[in-house]
């Protein structure tokens, strides 16, 4: 299986997808247990007018139906920004083995900035975290695209 870096940067290229489509520039992959990317995706809730289209849920959405099954056991989902409390509780469900994010989310981060709802015990599956991975270009976009917004 090739690295963490290698995902993250497909990651990174959905981020700059949405980052072209006025979206916040978050993207993500779902990889299977032996390498293959199953699924890509980016940011689409203004586009969308669906505040549940996020990178993670598109991507996990793509790969269950690539997979032909909601439970995405042994995959992991490559992320550019700490996942919310929506997200994270969608990888729960979908079984997901292992989080890699990039940056951070001071604010609303559900993994390990403002809550470690990943870790908790009541819940019947656990997912594997490392976080920090390529954490600087996936900064650089988000400061990039908020301070793009703020000169408008």
């Amino acid at each position: 299986m090739r690295s963490d870096e290698f995902y993250m940067h497909r990651a990174l290229d959905q981020a700059h997808l949405a980052f072209a489509a006025g979206e916040v520039p978050v993207g993500a992959v779902v990889v299977a247990p032996d390498g293959e990317v199953l699924a890509a995706a980016y940011n689409t809730p203004v586009a969308g007018c669906d505040p549940s289209a996020h990178a993670e849920i598109l991507a996990l959405r793509r790969a269950g139906e690539k997979a032909r099954n909601y439970r995405l056991d042994g995959c992991t989902l490559f992320v550019t920004l700490e996942p919310c409390m929506m997200c994270a509780g969608a990888m729960v469900h979908a079984r997901i083995a292992r989080l890699v994010y990039a940056a951070p989310e001071p604010r609303t981060g559900m993994v390990e900035s403002k809550a470690n709802l990943l870790a908790q015990p009541w819940f019947n599956h656990q997912v594997a975290v490392t976080g920090g991975v390529l954490k600087a270009p996936s900064k650089q976009l988000l400061k990039a695209f908020f301070a793009d917004r703020r000169s408008d």
